[in-house]
């Protein structure tokens, strides 16, 4: 089977963010199943994808709006309210249908799509849905828009958080409605789009790395007490890190040491005289496994949250809302799930005054095997649309 994997920005290799990690997850996932998988969509700029000789680079954009200019950002929004499309989506339209078109015929002889989340898809949907596809719903996004116009400190702000929910609801109703199977990331999404049928949908476990992290028979080396590290810029993060510097740090001694890298959004501060923000860190791994205790801290959002396979997979010691645990049914017994600041800072002054590594290896293992076995659901249905269509 030849399938299309059609996303927003194909892979470099870089793993930079939670998507780009989770979309390697399943391309893996997808050839250990032996599907040959041809990757068509965008590329960041001054990037070269991992993979060549099996993905269509239909041009370098540059969608990232914490970056983008002021005059960018109203370009993109009047093509957006002049098109229909949401705001995610315009800021791919960079390429005609046509050219997208010309890219796919070059690929020669394929069986169907794998649409790998809404933005593309809703930049380009009467091309790619012409044959029959898979959707990947990495969240509820008409969910996350809504809780992000909530969360806005602005009437633009809610008004555009509130036009992307109406938009991607419709959005997400037709790509599912279409889908010969839809796989979502989190046990919830599946009902919260509709397709909680196990003929219709699966969840896919996810890992973050091929193999299982290699456990170390030395202590680490720890040179604080917790450590957060995300995509700030992303609204949902950017209201759970709200939280945790408002509601959380508050109730930490003076001297408990919280290191925050990654890029951050202007304006946030702490007054804790514990608190960093460090910025970019040339390995993520190795920040997170210097301190003596995760703080996984979700509270808006759906689907799946990467941080919290890596700590589990890591072996990490963590302390973890509710909604950082969605998608993922196995808590190693190093973690404490609670909703409430001031038992959260508690968890994690103790934790960290008590470091209790585990083996991650296991989960590691029953999450590849679990997502091998729901990727296989897809493509039983995709098979049988083939043969279908053979007869």
């Amino acid at each position: 089977m030849h399938l299309l994997f059609a996303t927003s920005i194909v892979p470099d290799g870089a793993l930079a963010s939670g998507y780009e990690i989770a979309n390697a997850a399943i391309i893996d996932a997808l050839r250990r199943a032996g599907v040959r998988v041809t990757v068509i969509g965008f590329i960041w700029p001054g990037k070269v994808p991992s993979d060549p000789q099996n993905t269509i680079v239909l041009d370098a954009v540059e969608v990232r709006t914490e970056s983008a200019s002021p005059l960018q950002k109203l370009v993109w929004l009047g093509k957006a309210v002049l098109s229909g499309l949401t705001f995610a989506s315009v800021k791919l339209r960079v390429v005609p249908d046509a050219q997208v078109c010309a890219a796919i015929e070059r690929t020669g002889p394929f069986d169907g799509y794998v649409l790998n989340s809404v933005q593309f898809a809703g930049a380009f949907e009467k091309v790619l849905t012409d044959r029959p596809f898979v959707f990947v719903a990495h969240n509820v996004e008409h969910r996350s828009a809504e809780e992000n116009a909530a969360a806005a400190t602005s009437a633009l702000q809610r008004w555009m958080f509130r036009r992307e929910a109406r938009l991607l609801k419709v959005m997400e109703e037709r790509l599912c409605g279409a889908a010969r199977f839809v796989f979502t990331l989190a046990e919830e999404d599946r009902s919260a789009l509709g397709v909680a049928s196990d003929r219709r949908s699966a969840v896919l476990p996810l890992v973050t790395r091929a193999q299982a992290p290699v456990a170390r028979k030395v202590p680490r080396a720890i040179d604080c007490d917790a450590a957060l590290i995300g995509t700030w810029t992303w609204q949902p993060n950017r209201i759970g890190l709200d939280w945790f510097l408002t509601k959380v740090v508050p109730h930490l001694k003076p001297d408990f040491r919280v290191r925050i890298a990654g890029n951050m959004p202007s304006g946030v501060t702490s007054a804790h005289p514990g608190v960093s923000f460090v910025g970019r860190v040339p390995d993520a791994q190795a920040f997170v496994r210097g301190a003596a205790v995760i703080p996984l801290i979700s509270t808006a959002g759906s689907g799946v949250q990467l941080k919290t396979i890596e700590t589990f997979e890591l072996g990490l010691p963590s302390v973890a809302t509710s909604r950082s645990l969605r998608g993922i049914g196995y808590r190693p017994d190093n973690c404490v799930v609670t909703d409430d600041p001031i038992a959260f800072a508690a968890a994690l002054q103790a934790a960290a005054a008590n470091v209790r590594d585990v083996d991650g290896s296991a989960f590691h293992r029953r999450q590849l095997k679990a997502l091998d076995t729901a990727v296989g659901l897809g493509l039983e249905k995709l098979g049988a649309v083939r043969q279908e269509v053979a007869a």
